[in-house]
């Protein structure tokens, strides 16, 4: 009596999965074959047909038939093999991370692999291993400011609202000053970059003179209003409030409510400053806290200006700022603000749990 081949059956899912992991460039050559072999199976082919088209023996056919009936998907996995025995201890683990977190070495600031390794008594790359699995780095350094504004909580949660809840028939502006920009050009011709090759330039530079740009950025459309002043004191800013005002009124909807986003500079604050913003009562000035300038979105358009067209340095400075943004223009999108009071507030207060005692 002939042998009675049971049928194999697929679902949807699996189908699309196994089709998935033969095409898929990362998969393994070994399990795009079996992937194969089980669709094939599925279609209903025979061994000895599906060993002749993959180039396989039919034991090794019916090896992963059978795997995949008995474990579906998870049977065409390697299993997990044996290797080299464990030598480092949860215990040894723990004391590296231990030493690396609460304790310093005697002769530097911080802890190296090699360091860190003669101390605990094992190689550098087992301590580099260690460091890497639990994301500590002992060399880097970040920097950070809490601000000490006394009406820090109430001035994010007037902030945040704006950005997240803006008002009925009003504008949010965020109005900011990036002041001694360089104009830096190299003192040599640059080496222009080739295949496997950075570009080149030389270290020593030559200033062509400095400007600042004085910038408002629209929160809901993303539009940045800017200008170019070689001085930065008050009498700039009023000149450049007088242009945001002539842009408002030229693209704005009559009786629009306009909210400045500003820092604490002095210059925001002299009597000019305040009689023009009397003068000008559809107008209403929202304050940073000290020390959060993180708080004003047209600092990101800053550091998108530095990293794109200033830090490789050029010589027509405001030229390329106008370039700058009139291409940011051209494609407006606005900062997508997602993080409320209450989220931005309980970082701020782990963060004040976790700091070190420094005596401020």
């Amino acid at each position: 009596m002939p042998f009675a081949r049971t049928p194999l059956t697929l679902t949807d899912d699996e189908r699309t999965t196994l089709q998935r992991w033969a095409r898929r460039p990362k998969s393994s050559q070994a399990l795009a074959t079996r992937c194969k072999i089980v669709l094939l199976e599925a279609e209903g082919w025979s061994y000895a047909k599906i060993g002749a088209k993959l180039d396989l023996r039919r034991q090794t056919v019916l090896k992963w038939r059978k795997r995949f009936i008995a474990k579906r998907l998870d049977g065409l996995q390697d299993e997990p093999r044996s290797g080299v025995k464990r030598t480092i201890t949860d215990e040894r683990v723990e004391a590296v991370i231990t030493r690396t977190l609460e304790t310093k070495p005697p002769h530097a600031t911080h802890w190296s692999t090699r360091s860190m390794a003669q101390a605990v008594g094992m190689s550098p790359g087992s301590v580099q291993r260690i460091w890497k699995a639990f994301g500590l780095q002992p060399h880097r350094v970040e920097t950070f400011k809490l601000s000490s504004d006394p009406l820090f909580i109430e001035k994010v949660r007037d902030i945040v609202g704006l950005y997240m809840s803006p008002p009925q028939n009003a504008m949010v502006l965020c109005v900011d000053e990036k002041s001694q920009v360089q104009a830096l050009d190299r003192t040599q011709p640059l080496l222009p970059m080739m295949p496997g090759q950075a570009e080149r330039r030389t270290h020593d530079y030559v200033r062509h003179g400095t400007t600042s740009l004085f910038a408002a950025l629209d929160v809901q459309t993303g539009l940045v209003i800017g200008e170019c002043h070689r001085r930065h004191r008050h009498q700039e800013f009023i000149k450049f409030l007088n242009t945001v005002d002539e842009v408002v009124q030229a693209t704005a909807a009559e009786g629009t409510e306009i909210h400045l986003v500003m820092d604490n500079y002095a210059t925001h604050k002299t009597p000019r400053v305040k009689r023009w913003l009397q003068q000008h009562p559809q107008y209403h000035v929202h304050f940073t806290p000290t020390s959060a300038s993180w708080l004003n979105q047209v600092e990101r358009v800053f550091a998108e200006l530095t990293n794109q067209r200033l830090r490789r340095g050029v010589a027509a400075l405001e030229q390329a700022i106008g370039e700058y943004l009139h291409h940011r223009n051209a494609d407006a999108k606005p900062f997508a603000w997602t993080a409320d009071a209450d989220l931005i507030l309980g970082r701020v207060e782990r963060h004040c749990q976790r700091i070190s005692r420094t005596g401020h």
